[in-house]
Parts: C-alpha cells; sequence; structure tokens
C-alpha cells in the first residue's frame, strides 16, 4: 500500500488547487469565446495538452506499445471525448458559468443510472432516489416553461452524458487496457476532429490569446496531476466531494470577469444536484453497499478526457 494514502489532508489540498485549476481552466475557455470558434480554441489547446501528456506518457518506460486490447471502445471513448469536451466549451461560452457546472454535475447521477445496464452494478432504492431527486435540481436549473431551453443548456446537458459513458467505459476496461492508449488516443481525435473543421472556422491568433490557448492545454494537464495525486493521497470517499468546490470558483470568476450572479433558482438546482451527488458518494463508499462503485472509481468525471487514467510514473499500479 502506498503510504501516501495515510495523509488526507495533502489529498484534500492536491484536489482543491486541482479543481481551482479546472475552474480556471473554464473561465479561460469563456473569455476567449467571445473572439474565437470553440473549434479553434479545443483545436490549440488540446495541441499544447497533448504535448505535455505525451513527454509524461513517454518517459514511462512500461507504457509498451500503443496498440488497444479494446479498439472499438477506446475508439467510443474518444468519440466521447471530442463531443463531451465540445459540447462543454460551448455551454461556457454560452451561459454562465456557474449554471453550466451546475448542469455537468449531473455526470455522477447519469453515471450511477447507465451502471446498471452497462456495468450490471446493483443501484438499491436509496440511490435510485438520490438520482431522481438530481434529475429534479437539474429540471429546477432549466427551469422548463419558464425560460426557454437554450443550445447552451441542451449542450451541457450533453457534455454530461458524454463524461458519463466515458466514465463508464473507463471502468469497464480499466483494469486491461493500457493507461497509454486511454491518454493519447482521445487526444489524437480531438485534435484530428478539430483540425478537419479549423479550416471553416479560422481567424488569426493574437499573440495573448494564443498564449491563453496554450494556458488552457497547460492546466488541463496540470490539474489531471493535482487530482491524480490527490487519489494517491487519500481515498476516493474523501476526494470526490472536493470536485463541487469547482462552482464556487466559477461563481466567483463569473462575478468578477463576466459580471454574472447566479439566480435563486440555479442556485437551488446547484444545491440539489451537489447533495444528490454526495448522497451517491456517501452510499458507494459504505462497505458492502456496491461492488463496482462506479462514481467512485471514475476519479474526476470531468467533460474534456473524462475520468483521467493514471500513467504508472504517477502510480504505484496499473489498475483500475
Amino acid at each position: 500500500m502506498d503510504g501516501g494514502r495515510h495523509s488526507p489532508g495533502r489529498g484534500i489540498g492536491f484536489a482543491v488547487v486541482a479543481f481551482a485549476l479546472f475552474a480556471t481552466h473554464d473561465a479561460i475557455i469563456k473569455g476567449l469565446g467571445a473572439g474565437y470558434s470553440v473549434f479553434q480554441i479545443i483545436f490549440f489547446a488540446m495541441l499544447f495538452s497533448f504535448v505535455a501528456a505525451a513527454i509524461l506518457v513517454l518517459a514511462d518506460s512500461s507504457t509498451g506499445n500503443f496498440r488497444p486490447r479494446h479498439p472499438w471502445l477506446i475508439l467510443a471513448r474518444s468519440l466521447l471525448s471530442v463531443t463531451g469536451m465540445s459540447a462543454a466549451f460551448f455551454a461556457f461560452v454560452s451561459l454562465p458559468l456557474a449554471e453550466v457546472y451546475a448542469l455537468l454535475f449531473a455526470t455522477p447521477l447519469l453515471i450511477t443510472a447507465l451502471s446498471v445496464p452497462l456495468l450490471g452494478e446493483t443501484v438499491r432504492a436509496q440511490r435510485w432516489a438520490a438520482v431522481v431527486v438530481g434529475l429534479i435540481g437539474v429540471i429546477i436549473v432549466l427551469r422548463p416553461g419558464a425560460t426557454a431551453l437554450s443550445p447552451g443548456h441542451v449542450s451541457a446537458l450533453v457534455a454530461a452524458l458524454a463524461s458519463a459513458l466515458s466514465a463508464i467505459i473507463i471502468r469497464k476496461i480499466g483494469g486491461e487496457e493500457r493507461s497509454a492508449v486511454m491518454i493519447l488516443y482521445p487526444m489524437l481525435a480531438s485534435l484530428a476532429v478539430m483540425g478537419a473543421v479549423l479550416p471553416f472556422v479560422y481567424v488569426p491568433v493574437e499573440l495573448p490569446a494564443l498564449g491563453l490557448m496554450a494556458g488552457v492545454g497547460l492546466l488541463s494537464v496540470a490539474a489531471q496531476l493535482g487530482t491524480i495525486a490527490a487519489y494517491r493521497f487519500a481515498p476516493a470517499a474523501v476526494i470526490a466531494p472536493m470536485q463541487y468546490s469547482q462552482i464556487l470558483w466559477a461563481t466567483l470568476y463569473g462575478i468578477v470577469f463576466f459580471s454574472e450572479r447566479p439566480d435563486a433558482m440555479v442556485a437551488a438546482g446547484a444545491a440539489v444536484i451537489i447533495a444528490s451527488g454526495l448522497f451517491i458518494v456517501w452510499r458507494e463508499s459504505r462497505a458492502n453497499v456496491s461492488q463496482r462503485t462506479p462514481v467512485l472509481r471514475s476519479a474526476n468525471p470531468r467533460y474534456d478526457a473524462g475520468p483521467s487514467p493514471k500513467p504508472r510514473l504517477l502510480r504505484r499500479r496499473d489498475r483500475g
């Protein structure tokens, strides 16, 4: 056992910093979206993050070859990564940051629901009730009938669903597939798809904006490394709830940089969704409740790369 697992304080510290970096990453995306297409932002951000991630993976002598053992599931995860990232970037550009986060926080609820048909997980009445309550929170945020359902809202929900499906795939093949394969293929798919779209949306990039796009990519890698470190030092049940701290940063950034103030309905819906997610994490952390614990074992269910597989150079083992 890794002795670092006896340092939950360090794990929480890494998690708080990592999720603050993720929120900063998303705020920069929103700022860039005022002048550039989300496809152009993704292309340059992924280009810089790909270089950093490739260096880390290639530095791992245990990586071996990059041939996937589950090519169709790796392809599916790659397409889900492209879809989720594009949808989330569009949502951040279109909606207030806190409102997007409230909808993205439905991801653990979707993971729980989808784990039944796709993983064979047994979900009992209490967790099903949490899923239903959390979806009611989503409805509170969306306010059907009171406000129009915008493309930004749809995009945020698509990103949450894509992230949940990506998490399910990781849980299904994570114990057999090499981490390098699960990291690099989605990145290559994102670069290929965005590169194909880029000629149709490209506008000249000024140097400060290019620096911010590079910052998006590097912040993504740094935040992923932070979450990996957090899960090494503390149990998943301690780290998983820390992801909800992102909405505090999103609210702050929204107020300071974008003159956004989440209204009472968004705050109420977010509170319901977060409470439901925390309950699911708590239930999965209890002994004899769940065999697979799909939410806890999915690390950080982010839209951009799904849950982060952990390269061996950053872990003691390469197990799911």
